[in-house]
């Protein structure tokens, strides 16, 4: 049995899906469902159990044997202020499932943030000793969050345990595919570019503000949710070296270059405005992100990377431009 939170979320219930495709329905699973349509992510899939996530700790205290916790949920929402909230969520939760996967000898995987780089000065390399990460300084709450748990998994690693049998952090960089259409102000690129383009709009993205960087020449690690959960898959399955991951496709792209693949998606001719960086995001906001895959290769996970334009057209071609829109 797994234990999978955040499963009803965008990378949680796609994930899921794959779960059910292996023929894993022996899965509980925990999230926040709320009052909106967030649920008709799980509506074509098979489970076990559901757990509310503010029921976590009671039903871990009776919990049954399990065989891996993978833990995706959280407040991933880079622009959250309230900070009891996001560390709730984000820090206290997940410190509750590595102490029960230490305790009970259960493997886990659970989401790091490629936001845990901040602006990416110290590079995007996924080292995991306290020193290295001492290093890193995030620009948001959201991804400081984050990385102060990373920072505790790597001191109790380094002063002997106790630690999960197998542990994965997963930095995630920026994804985007199916099943985020609940996230609201927090959905991908690929997701609002389309939206725009199916209106008959122009793709707005922002102006640079730095000097030698182009407008829409802001470029991140975009990469398909399907290559995250081929990744958690080969590490569920496999016995990888315990330690913190990149997840991304291994190569920056613009943000003008995601706009230039949503229109030849749809068969259209690109249309891109450029608007002012907001005041509220100068100097918060990441212009390069890369992740360096050596330390997964080198694990021995050797899949290829979707690239964006294929990436792009398998979203925008079998989802947001389809009827039928839910995995």
């Amino acid at each position: 049995m797994i234990l999978l939170t955040g499963a009803a979320g965008f990378i949680g219930s796609n994930l899921l899906a794959r779960l059910n495709e292996a023929g894993m329905t022996e899965v509980v699973i925990c999230d926040a469902l709320g009052t909106g349509d967030k649920w008709r992510n799980l509506r074509r899939h098979e489970f076990a159990d559901f757990v509310p996530i503010d029921g976590l700790r009671a039903w871990l205290a009776g919990a049954p044997r399990l065989d891996a916790v993978i833990h995706l949920g959280a407040n991933s929402d880079t622009t959250a202020a309230d900070g009891d909230e996001v560390m709730e969520r984000n820090f206290a939760t997940s410190l509750l499932l590595w102490r029960h996967c230490a305790r009970e000898g259960v493997p886990l995987l659970y989401a790091s943030s490629a936001a845990t780089y901040g602006n990416g000065e110290a590079g995007f390399l996924d080292r995991d000793t306290p020193d290295f990460l001492a290093t890193l300084q995030p620009l948001n709450l959201y991804g400081w969050s984050k990385h102060v748990f990373d920072r505790r998994v790597a001191r109790a690693v380094e002063a002997g345990g106790p630690v999960p049998p197998r542990w994965y952090g997963l930095k995630f960089f920026n994804v985007y595919g199916p099943n985020e259409y609940h996230k609201r102000g927090m959905t991908s690129a690929a997701f609002n570019i389309t939206q725009a383009a199916l209106r008959g709009e122009p793709a707005r993205l922002f102006a640079s503000d730095r000097a030698g960087i182009e407008d829409g020449g802001q470029s991140r690690d975009f990469v398909h949710v399907d290559d995250l959960c081929d990744v958690m898959l080969w590490l569920l399955r496999g016995s990888a070296p315990s330690g913190l991951y990149n997840i991304g496709s291994g190569g920056a792209r613009s943000f003008a270059d995601m706009a230039r693949a949503v229109f030849a998606a749809l068969n259209q001719p690109a249309r891109i405005e450029y608007v002012p960086m907001p005041e509220t995001l100068r100097g918060r906001y990441q212009y390069w992100t890369e992740a360096d895959l050596s330390k997964l290769r080198g694990a021995g996970y050797n899949a290829p990377m979707t690239s964006l334009e294929e990436g792009v057209a398998r979203y925008v071609t079998g989802f947001l431009a389809a009827g039928d829109r839910y995995r």
